[in-house]
């Protein structure tokens, strides 16, 4: 086999191994049972328990907030985001949290927040440092 053949072929395995990597990487969503027998950052979709209220003081702590949220399966656990409370975080329909379980607290890294619109279904993503990005083609259906 000639050199170049080689160098080729041994290019082509690097990137086919880099892209079934990158693809063993990929989270589902989890519930909280789930995420807390995980050891690594989960994906848990749910719905904020409004009747049991959330906290955040700006003046005392601005980067901790906390509530509570059921998660698909229907179990309700405590979040907390070590940032600042989401902007219509009050609005929201439908909560993705990413982060972990310690504690029987989920710690999340990320809020992504389905807000009720007019005209489109889309969602926002909340980073820890308060910063909102709309995720554009996230449709769902309702029912």
């Amino acid at each position: 086999m000639r050199k170049s053949a080689i160098i080729g072929l041994i290019t082509i395995a690097i990137c086919i191994g880099f892209l079934v990597s990158l693809n063993a990487d990929t989270d589902s969503y989890a519930n909280f049972n789930e995420a807390a027998e995980s050891q690594k950052e989960e994906h848990v979709m749910g719905y904020w328990e409004k009747d049991k209220g959330m906290y955040y003081d700006a003046v005392k702590d601005p980067n901790h907030f906390a509530f509570y949220m059921k998660d698909e399966k229907g179990t309700v656990n405590k979040v907390v985001l070590n940032g600042s409370k989401p902007q219509d975080f009050e609005r929201s329909e439908k909560l993705v949290l990413i982060g972990k379980m310690e504690n029987n607290t989920f710690y999340a890294s990320k809020i992504l927040m389905k807000c009720p619109s007019k005209y489109n279904d889309n969602m926002v993503e909340v980073n820890q440092d308060g910063t909102v990005k709309e995720i554009k083609g996230t449709k769902e259906s309702k029912s």
